[in-house]
C-alpha cells in the first residue's frame, strides 16, 4: 500500500471520524472559554498570580527554585513542598511574554481539554449523542464556569478523575498506578482518586456481587509511588497530613479563603439550578428503566452524590458535582434509550405505529426527538450560563492591584527584605509583582498557624488594630523593616497613624506602605 493510499484510509477510519469530532468540540469548548476569559484584562481569583510566577521562577530559575517568599509558614525555604509541581511545569509555556495573558490561555486551554475528557469517555462508552451531553457542560453551571476560568489545577484535576473513571469503566486498573502518580505531582486533591476507585468498587459489590479490590490496590500503589518517589519527599508527606487531610474531612477554624466554606442554598440554586436538575432527570430516568442499574451509571451516581455532599461542605467542590451529575445523568438516560430501543421495545412501537400507517415518519421522530429536547435546553441555557460566567469574571479585582506599590518596595529596600502584609491573600499579587522581598503570610493562613500558632494571633491582633504601637512587634515578632497594607483596615490604619514607629513611605490609591523605625 502507498502512502497515499494509507493517507486516504486512515481519514475514512473511525479513528480519523474520532479525531475530527474531537477536535471539533474542543474548539467549542476553546472558544466558548475564551470568550468568558478574555471578557476582563482581570484575571478571576488570586492564586493564578502565583502559579503563573512559580512557572516564571522554575523556567528562569531551575524545576525547584529556592522558595525563600514566605519564612514563616511551612512553606519555609527547609520545608516548602510545591504541591501544584507538574501544574507549574504545565504551565511553563505560558511564562514567554506577558504572564498575565499567558495565565489566562493557560486556563483556557486546560479547561478545555478537562472538558473534551469528558466528551471521550461518553464516546468510548457509547452514551447517545454524546457531542451533545459534552455540550452541556458549558450550560449546567454558571459558578462552575467560573471555576474553571481560574488559572489553577482544578480544571487538570477534573480530566485526570475523568481520565480515572474512564479507566476503571474500561477495566484498565493497572494504568492507575501511573495515572496516580501524576496525579500526586499535579495537585493535592490526589486522594480523590482514591474515593473514585472506592465508589466504582462499591459499585461493582451492588452490581455485580464481587469484591474487586485491584483498582484499589493499582491505585493507592500509583499514589504511594508518588509519595515517596517525590522531589520533596518527606516534607510533602508532612504537608499533606496537616493540611490536606484536615481540609477534606473537617471545616478549619482558621479563617481562610470562601472556597472552603459552603454555598447558601440560594446562592447554589442561583448559580447551579441546572446541574441540580439534571441529576434530578438522571434519578428519574432510573425509575423509568425497566432493568436493573448499570455499573458505570451506578458509579457516577455514587461521585455524583459523594461531591454534592462535599459540595455542602465547601464550595470548591462546584468544580466536580457538575460535571459529574452530568456523567451520572447521561449514563442514566442512555441505559434507559437503550433499553425502550431494545428489539422488543422497537417491535412494540412499529406495530403501534403501523396502526396509523406513518410509522416511518414516527420512527425517526421517536429516534431524534431526545435530541431535539436537548438541544432545546441546551442553547438557551448555554447563553444564560454564559452571561452569569461573564458578570462573574468581570467583578474580579484589577490586575494591577499593589503594582506600583511592589515596584517603590523593590526599587527602595534590600534584597530579601521582610515586607509584613495585612492580608494573607495579598501573597500571590505580591509575589507576582516583587520576588525581590519576602513576605508574612500567604495562599492559606494555616500554613502560619501551623508554623507557630502563637505568631499567627499577633498578626491577627495587629492587623485587626487591636496592638498599640505595632511597630515594635512587627520588627521583633516578625523581622520585618517595611509594612504594605491596604485602604480597608481602618483600625490597623488608626493605630499605624499614632505610632511614632511607622512612618508612611508610599501611598496610592490602592495601598499605604510603612517604613518601621523603632530606634
Amino acid at each position: 500500500m502507498d502512502k497515499n493510499s494509507a493517507i486516504i484510509k486512515f481519514i475514512n477510519s473511525s479513528s480519523a471520524r474520532s479525531i475530527f469530532k474531537g477536535a471539533v468540540i474542543f474548539a467549542i469548548f476553546f472558544v466558548f472559554l475564551a470568550l468568558v476569559q478574555f471578557s476582563t484584562p482581570d484575571m478571576p481569583d488570586n492564586d493564578g498570580f502565583y502559579h503563573i510566577k512559580m512557572a516564571y521562577l522554575m523556567r528562569t530559575q531551575g524545576l525547584k527554585p529556592e522558595f525563600i517568599w514566605l519564612p514563616l509558614t511551612i512553606l519555609n525555604v527547609r520545608e516548602f513542598y510545591d504541591h501544584h509541581f507538574l501544574f507549574h511545569v504545565a504551565l511553563i509555556p505560558f511564562t514567554f511574554g506577558d504572564l498575565r495573558l499567558g495565565a489566562k490561555w493557560g486556563s483556557v486551554l486546560f479547561s478545555s481539554l478537562a472538558f473534551v475528557s469528558v466528551w471521550w469517555l461518553f464516546y468510548k462508552q457509547r452514551v447517545r449523542y454524546s457531542w451533545l451531553w459534552a455540550l452541556g457542560l458549558l450550560a449546567i453551571s454558571e459558578a462552575f464556569i467560573y471555576r474553571m476560568s481560574i488559572t489553577r489545577a482544578q480544571s487538570l484535576s477534573l480530566g485526570v478523575l475523568t481520565l480515572g473513571l474512564y479507566l476503571l469503566l474500561a477495566r484498565k486498573y493497572k494504568w492507575l498506578v501511573f495515572l496516580g502518580f501524576v496525579y500526586v505531582w499535579m495537585y493535592n486533591a490526589f486522594p480523590l482518586l482514591l474515593v473514585v476507585s472506592s465508589l466504582y468498587v462499591l459499585a461493582v459489590g451492588l452490581v455485580e456481587h464481587r469484591f474487586e479490590w485491584r483498582p484499589l490496590f493499582y491505585t493507592g500503589l500509583g499514589i504511594g509511588l508518588g509519595s515517596l518517589i517525590n522531589p520533596y519527599f518527606p516534607y510533602n508527606l508532612v504537608f499533606t497530613f496537616q493540611h490536606v487531610l484536615p481540609k477534606l474531612t473537617e471545616t478549619t477554624v482558621v479563617r481562610v479563603g470562601n472556597e472552603w466554606y459552603p454555598y447558601t442554598t440560594a446562592q447554589l440554586i442561583e448559580n447551579s439550578l441546572l446541574a441540580l436538575g439534571i441529576f434530578i432527570s438522571g434519578v428519574i430516568a432510573l425509575g423509568l428503566t425497566a432493568r436493573r442499574i448499570s455499573l458505570r451509571t451506578a458509579t457516577s451516581l455514587f461521585l455524583a452524590v459523594f461531591f454534592g455532599l462535599m459540595l455542602f461542605q465547601s464550595r470548591r467542590f462546584i468544580e466536580y458535582l457538575p460535571p459529574f451529575a452530568l456523567i451520572f445523568a447521561a449514563f442514566a438516560w442512555t441505559d434507559y434509550l437503550d433499553v425502550n430501543d431494545s428489539e422488543e421495545g422497537v417491535r412494540d412501537s412499529v406495530s403501534l405505529w403501523e396502526n396509523y400507517s406513518f410509522n416511518i415518519f414516527t420512527t425517526k421522530v421517536r429516534l431524534w426527538l431526545p435530541a431535539i429536547i436537548m438541544i432545546a435546553i441546551l442553547l438557551p441555557s448555554i447563553w444564560i450560563t454564559y452571561q452569569g460566567s461573564l458578570a462573574s469574571i468581570k467583578r474580579s479585582k484589577p490586575y494591577d492591584i499593589y503594582a506600583d506599590a511592589s515596584a517603590w518596595l523593590m526599587e527602595n529596600t534590600a534584597e530579601e527584605s521582610r515586607v509584613f502584609q495585612t492580608d494573607w491573600d495579598d501573597f500571590p499579587r505580591l509575589f507576582y509583582y516583587n520576588t525581590h522581598n519576602t513576605y508574612l503570610i500567604g495562599l492559606d493562613p494555616t500554613y502560619m498557624q501551623l508554623y507557630n500558632p502563637d505568631l499567627y494571633d499577633k498578626w491577627v491582633d495587629i492587623t485587626k488594630g487591636r496592638v498599640e504601637n505595632p511597630s515594635m512587634a512587627i520588627e521583633e515578632r516578625f523581622g520585618a523593616q517595611f509594612v504594605l497594607t491596604d485602604l480597608k483596615h481602618k483600625r490597623f490604619l488608626q493605630q499605624a497613624d499614632d505610632d511614632p514607629g511607622l512612618i508612611e513611605v508610599f501611598r496610592d490609591d490602592q495601598s499605604i506602605v510603612y517604613k518601621v523605625i523603632t530606634k
